[in-house]
């Protein structure tokens, strides 16, 4: 009798090339998906080092003497400028140029009531305001309070802006660096227009990110100087 012997069909081993082929893939697959969480966290770590002290700054938290061996900064604009609600030495340090070709200081302005607005002619609700900040200087300089706008613009559609609708108070330009400003001094969102009350003591007492009009002003300001 004769014994046959079963051996495995032709069929057999294309499947254990598959089954490794599969194999293969899945552990590359692994290896891919690994490799970009590692990388994805190593992003996310970065960015949150690097957001740490920006947010510090413009929270007015950053505090020099705790780290002495750290230099001073290049210019103000780098410095703190708001601690709290109260207006720091790099604030009023800003300087820019004005759209007749001078040059504007906020160190002229300390020591006195301000109202400080950030606008832009691109920025409808800006435009609308203007003769409301207009009636409000004329109307409190009187009491001392002095109004300072500054344009999130470039020079030239500012001059023709104010050729159109002239005011009675300092505009400043402070271009598109000037969102950067506003931020340190609180628009979170950056948003125009926004509007600082700033009390005779460097203090902000009032902020408004949106249009405001006479009437929340003069209210504002009544609060300060009856």
């Amino acid at each position: 009798m004769t014994t046959q012997r079963s051996h495995p069909t032709r069929n057999d081993a294309p499947s254990q090339a598959q089954a490794q082929q599969q194999h293969g893939q899945a552990r590359r697959t692994l290896l891919v998906a690994l490799g970009l969480g590692a990388a994805a966290a190593g992003a996310w770590f970065g960015l949150r080092r690097g957001d740490a002290p920006a947010d510090a700054a413009l929270a007015g938290h950053a505090d020099p003497s705790a780290n002495p061996g750290a230099s001073a900064p290049a210019n103000a604009a780098s410095a703190p400028l708001v601690a709290g609600d109260v207006l720091q030495a790099g604030f009023w340090a800003q300087q820019f140029d004005t759209p007749a070709g001078g040059s504007l200081t906020l160190a002229h302005l300390k020591g006195k009531p301000v109202l400080l607005n950030f606008w832009a002619t691109w920025c409808p609700p800006c435009v609308k305001e203007m003769p409301e900040l207009d009636r409000f200087q004329s109307e409190f300089a009187s009491k001392g309070w002095q109004v300072l706008g500054l344009a999130i613009d470039g020079p030239t559609p500012v001059k023709e802006f104010l050729a159109k609708v002239p005011v009675g108070f300092g505009i400043g330009l402070a271009g598109f660096g000037g969102t950067e400003l506003a931020q340190a001094l609180g628009n979170a969102a950056g948003g125009l227009p926004f509007s600082l009350l700033i009390d005779a003591q460097g203090r902000v007492r009032h902020r408004k990110m949106g249009a405001t009009d006479f009437d929340e002003l003069a209210g504002w300001a009544r609060e300060i100087t009856p």
